[in-house]
């Protein structure tokens, strides 16, 4: 891609710069510093109602250059050693790994053909919605997500309205069903490596997620019903007809199961495998279970490239588009929120301190409540793994005490940066993953806005539920 040979080469241009330059102090930024930041969120929201075709092709060349009025002030302001670690740590160390990720995850559910003719029915679609919510703490919301993603758009393929189908499948299974295990979503993920124990979130927040998944499962049943009775909602024709599958239901492309499981391996292995070697990259550290995981996640991908048949690529409609979207959009995303990141860091002593301030009772006690809503306000908008880890460290950092005397707080950062992902497109990023491959297959999906006014009926009321009931 054009805008990751452009960070590559500017990179090199920092390293002689960059190894001994100094971490952002966030405490001496100004709020200004994250106008970029704010800028790729109104572009991503306004940008494809206003200019929908300028946007269409030239997204990646907005992106970028939202990224540069970043990074091109912060190296005259601070120096290009400081503005270089800030942009290699957060192209080596969070980037890539998190594009050879999502790639590894997409290109085998690509590879992967669930066959038959599914008639998306209310009692089918809520099926494939509940089983996509038990996967996703198994196999990631990114994998659950790229796996049922296209048969549930072929299922709906003859109704008249599918937003709303696909709308709730991000609820629940590119972000809710991810809440239970490490491997579900990124911040769990992060809070395994620092020490949290692989089976505490689903000892703590089970019954919540079961409360948000079931209420969910049960509200769109009843509004998938209302539609679908509705008349001309089904097509005459359908697009896939029975006769194109005469075997009944099954899979094809079965070998990147296994690749799927090699997938899951490798990242439960960089979180367990602990190891002094590491590399130093301009400043940024790599260690050696995470270069393995991410060298073993490229073979994963190109295996899975070579062993499925092109007739599954062909019946997936599989394509680098959506992949080659996210991948741009998450550039400009992980480099501009650098100085937001940095911000909340400074805690009380930086920009958002009254955020940080918010979370604390006054005799000192952490508010599980306010936790909550810090969280998954920030987690909505930024990327809810930093900001999981900003609260975890607000909340003293020591894994053993937030497992057991501050068990509450922790359990409101983890549900906050799980749950409220789902608020935006931005919150995770299988929501924009799966926005793409919708959009792709011709389905209309909301605006940014009007994905948000989903959430806002939909989820908030969730939440203030919870609130009262397990976060006070």
């Amino acid at each position: 891609m054009k805008l990751s040979r452009m960070w590559a080469i500017a990179a090199c241009g920092v390293l002689p710069a960059v190894a001994n330059a100094a971490e952002i102090d966030g405490s001496v930024l100004s709020v200004l510093w994250g106008v970029p930041f704010a800028g790729i969120l109104l572009s991503i929201a306004l940008m494809p109602l206003m200019f929908p075709s300028f946007w269409h092709h030239h997204f990646g060349k907005v992106t970028a250059a939202w990224a540069l009025a970043f990074l091109v002030p912060f190296a005259i302001t601070f120096g290009p050693s400081v503005a270089g670690v800030s942009f290699v740590h957060a192209l080596v160390a969070e980037y890539i790994p998190f594009v050879i990720l999502l790639t590894a995850l997409y290109t085998v559910a690509g590879g992967i053909y669930i066959r038959g003719n599914l008639h998306g029915s209310p009692g089918l679609n809520t099926a494939i919605l509940a089983i996509g919510a038990v996967l996703a703490s198994f196999m990631g919301t990114t994998g659950a997500s790229m796996l049922l993603i296209r048969p549930l758009i072929r299922a709906n393929d003859n109704r008249k309205h599918i937003a709303h189908v696909v709308v709730f499948f991000i609820f629940i299974v590119s972000n809710a069903g991810g809440s239970l295990t490490p491997l579900g979503d990124p911040p769990l993920f992060l809070g395994f490596l620092k020490g949290v124990s692989f089976f505490w979130t689903v000892q703590h927040i089970f019954t919540e997620t079961l409360f948000l998944i079931g209420v969910l499962l049960v509200a769109f049943y009843f509004l998938d019903a209302w539609f679908f009775r509705r008349s001309g909602e089904v097509r005459r024709e359908d697009p896939t007809p029975d006769t194109t599958a005469p075997q009944g239901i099954g899979f094809e492309g079965k070998g990147n199961f296994a690749l799927l499981l090699a997938v899951v391996a490798l990242v439960l292995m960089s979180g367990m495998w602990k190891s002094d070697v590491e590399w130093v990259i301009a400043g940024a550290q790599v260690g050696l279970p995470g270069l393995v995981r991410d060298v073993g996640l490229v073979f994963v991908a190109i295996a899975s490239l070579l062993i499925t048949p092109k007739p599954v690529h062909e019946k997936n409609q599989f394509g680098w588009g959506p992949m080659q979207e996210v991948a741009k959009l998450f550039a400009g995303i992980f480099l501009t929120i650098i100085p937001v990141i940095a911000m909340l860091k400074a805690g009380v002593n930086g920009p958002f301190g009254a955020i940080v301030s918010a979370v604390t009772r006054p005799d000192g006690s952490p508010d599980p409540a306010m936790y909550f809503w810090a969280a998954g306000a920030l987690s909505s908008f930024l990327d809810n793994a930093p900001t999981y880890l900003v609260f975890f460290n607000t909340a003293g950092g020591d894994p053993a005490v937030l497992m057991t005397t501050l068990a509450p707080t922790l359990a409101a950062i983890s549900a906050g940066a799980v749950f409220m992902g789902a608020n935006t497109y931005i919150g995770n990023a299988p929501n924009m993953m799966v926005k793409a491959i919708a959009e792709d297959r011709g389905v209309k999906m909301p605006s940014f806005f009007g994905y948000m006014a989903w959430s806002g009926c939909v989820l908030i009321p969730l939440f203030v539920i919870m609130t009262f009931i397990w976060f006070r």
